[in-house]
């Protein structure tokens, strides 16, 4: 089972004075690169918040969002009318106009409104925990349905290397004994006596050079090791990662040891299905 990196997870909580939306967006990253935005009534519960997301993200570049529509005729701005009706009788002594003038005058100058800072109901900031936790598992539940999308992929993917390996291995016996001819042909051609005892140990010899015997056999356990851990409980990208360079390794060594162009063939087609692989696991958790 693993997951995706890339996930969106949203909540409404609806109170009787207005309505608080929460959204989270997550994309790929090698670790937790975290943003937040919300109402500076909030910023006190920012570090909570954080670790919170931390335990139950992991990883990923993630958008954390709050925010606040009011929905009733509530507000924390009040006129502060003393010093408005001050400023207004200190403008009749010097312009002219009736109040209305006067009045949008005396309001652009300082304190003449005041804001009074709200504090945090602990009873609604209980209910936005909640509602945190409801949009993080909404964007962990986006993140494994993307991930059985990955999933599908990898196992096809893997599947193809595989087939291609059994190719490998197929034609394996026709290259060593293509070897063996190419060899054998190219003494003869020097119209030269040779021992065929000595021939014989020094073709053994350099057609060692050319076994993949090992490469094969341990292509086919990484092939093997990347099922099992697409499958095992957790989600580890980084771990799916090094088994893909350990494949790689591989294969490029058959490559270089073939000397034959049909199983080269095969090589390049396990290498181009091999960096698809690659590509999609840098969006794996």
């Amino acid at each position: 089972m693993i997951y995706s990196m890339t996930g969106y997870g949203k909540s409404v909580l609806q109170l009787p004075t207005k309505k608080i939306t929460i959204e989270l967006k997550s994309l790929n990253s090698k670790n937790l690169d975290l943003n937040a935005r919300m109402p500076s009534i909030y910023r006190e519960k920012e570090l909570e918040i954080r670790k919170q997301i931390a335990n139950q993200l992991v990883r990923g570049k993630v958008d954390f969002s709050i925010y606040v529509e009011t929905t009733a005729d509530d507000t924390s701005t009040q006129i502060n009318t003393p010093v408005v009706k001050q400023y207004m009788q200190q403008l009749k002594d010097v312009v002219d106009g009736d109040d209305t003038e006067l009045l949008k005058m005396a309001v652009r100058f300082p304190d003449a409104l005041n804001t009074v800072r709200e504090e945090i109901d602990e009873n609604e900031w209980t209910q936005i925990q909640t509602e945190i936790t409801q949009a993080i598992n909404a964007l962990n539940q986006h993140r494994l349905d993307e991930g059985k999308v990955l999933e599908a992929d990898f196992n096809a993917r893997i599947k193809n290397i595989a087939d291609l390996l059994n190719q490998v291995i197929a034609i394996d016996p026709e290259r060593i004994e293509g070897v063996r001819e190419r060899l054998k042909k190219g003494v003869e051609e020097l119209k030269e006596k040779y021992d065929e005892n000595r021939f014989e140990q020094e073709l053994v010899y350099y057609i060692e050079k050319f076994d993949i015997t090992e490469e094969k056999v341990r292509l086919n356990n990484h092939l093997n090791y990347f099922t099992e851990s697409i499958n095992s409980s957790d989600s580890n990208g980084k771990k799916l990662g090094f088994i893909s360079q350990e494949i790689g390794r591989e294969i490029n060594t058959i490559g270089s040891k073939s000397n034959y162009a049909p199983m080269q063939q095969l090589v390049v087609q396990m290498k181009d299905e091999l960096e698809k692989i690659k590509e999609q696991l840098l969006n794996v958790l």
